[in-house]
């Protein structure tokens, strides 16, 4: 378990650096570079739109990679998730600007964002479900929480990276060529990724599924006409995740650094504090839910978000380092109590011959709902003086929607759906009543 834990962490933090640099360069740089006509403002909605776009690729690269995964294993969607996204980014560090190419240029920037979250929205599924069904029974939810710490690690290592080249480099040496580096470095993790996971093994489910030929001849069609009800609940379960997560990571750093001026170091610091703290609080959560359940801790989380909003704003908007880490770190305490259990109860939810395509695309639809549009909405929200309160309303409303589907899905304790060995299984969660 620990070689396949740290095979499927492994991936997932080198796919979601990938995916968190480009965030984060969107915040800072990436406007004037590839949206030079546009205002100040306009050319960070743009920049923020194609980031978007690597949310929208995420539930596609869902469906393909699903189909994959349950048709051929989870494993051989570890390997090919990691290349695409790792090459996409790359290519993303040696694109060059508008001022090189033209219109070309955000042209390629936005088909580049498109092969990112198309290869992330495949990661996530491949990573959960070999370490979730691998795992013992009773331990489902703190093996499956490694592979969401990888989002933790990975948008350490990026920012790392930026907060180190920032604090060097001149404004005018960052612009010309050191956002470049993160991008280019993910070439060097995903080598070590892929041979981290050259050794791993297929889940014992899947190759039981295949030796009795019960693997399912179209995943996502099943999974629509039988399950379409559970994804869409999935989605609006995890939306005030995304909403939270993004509003902490991606967009503060872009308020704090233009609306607050705070440094762009410094902002970097406080969200990257509060960042470590949920890393390290993860498994710890998901300790929580093997033992009382996934859906109450759930419930909880999102409860946390919707009641922390106000004062999540009202400590941002102060401009004050010490207050704008408590606001990261009490939003991101309240997101991992309930994302730390998430890759175990998506999991739990599905039955296995979909459950790649289903858990993975339930997740990545909740990520358009609540991540692709977050930065812009909020841009948007804070356009005026003063503080932005429509932001904090944005995330309560994000915050009721997700209780009111976590409230009518079912809980699932230890038990994957088909494995009545498992003590407290309930059988297909699907037929259990909420």
């Amino acid at each position: 378990m620990v070689r396949i834990a740290a095979a499927s962490f492994a991936g997932t933090s080198i796919e979601f650096y990938d995916f968190f640099v480009y965030g984060t360069a969107a915040a800072l740089v990436l406007g004037p570079l590839f949206f030079p006509g546009f205002s100040p403002i306009a050319g960070t909605l743009a920049a923020f739109a194609t980031y978007a776009v690597g949310f929208i690729a995420r539930p596609l690269g869902s469906v393909v990679f699903g189909h994959i995964g349950d048709r051929r294993g989870r494993r051989p969607v570890l390997v090919a998730s990691l290349l695409l996204t790792g090459i996409a980014t790359v290519l993303v560090g040696l694109l060059p600007t508008y001022d090189r190419i033209g219109i070309a240029a955000p042209i390629l920037l936005v088909l580049l964002r498109f092969c990112q979250g198309f290869g992330v929205g495949g990661e996530w599924g491949g990573a959960v479900l070999l370490a979730a069904e691998h795992a013992p029974p009773g331990k489902r939810g703190l093996w499956a929480s490694f592979p969401q710490i990888g989002p933790a690690v990975g948008f350490l290592l990026a920012n790392t990276l930026m907060l180190v080249l920032s604090g060097t480099l001149t404004d005018g040496q960052f612009r010309a060529w050191g956002w470049r580096v993160p991008f280019v470095f993910a070439g060097v993790l995903v080598a070590v990724g892929l041979m981290l996971r050259s050794s791993v093994e297929e889940t014992p489910q899947f190759r039981e599924l295949a030796a009795a030929d019960e693997l399912s001849q179209s995943p996502f069609r099943d999974v629509v006409r039988h399950h379409w009800r559970l994804i869409l609940l999935c989605a609006g379960a995890m939306t005030s995740g995304y909403v939270a997560f993004y509003l902490t990571t991606t967009w503060s750093l872009h308020y704090g650094t233009t609306r607050l001026d705070v440094g762009r170091t410094t902002m970097l610091a406080c969200i990257m504090v509060a960042v470590v703290v949920k890393g390290v609080c993860t498994p710890l959560f998901a300790l929580l839910g093997d033992r009382h359940g996934r859906r109450s801790l759930c419930l909880v989380g999102c409860s946390a978000m919707g009641l922390w909003a106000f004062p999540m704003l009202g400590l941002l908007a102060t401009g004050e380092p010490m207050w704008i880490t408590l606001a990261c770190v009490g939003t991101l305490i309240a997101f991992i109590v309930t994302f730390s259990g998430v890759g175990a109860y998506l999991s739990e939810l599905f039955e296995p011959r979909v459950r790649c395509t289903g858990a993975s695309t339930a997740y990545n639809l909740g990520g358009v709902l609540g991540g692709a549009l977050t930065p812009i909405v909020a841009t948007e929200l804070a356009r005026g003086d003063g503080t932005p309160w429509g932001v904090a309303a944005y995330l309560v409303g994000a915050a009721l929607l997700s209780v009111a589907c976590f409230a009518a899905l079912p809980e699932t304790r230890v038990a994957l759906a088909s494995d009545p060995s498992d003590p407290g299984n309930p059988g297909n969660p699907e037929a259990v009543p909420a």
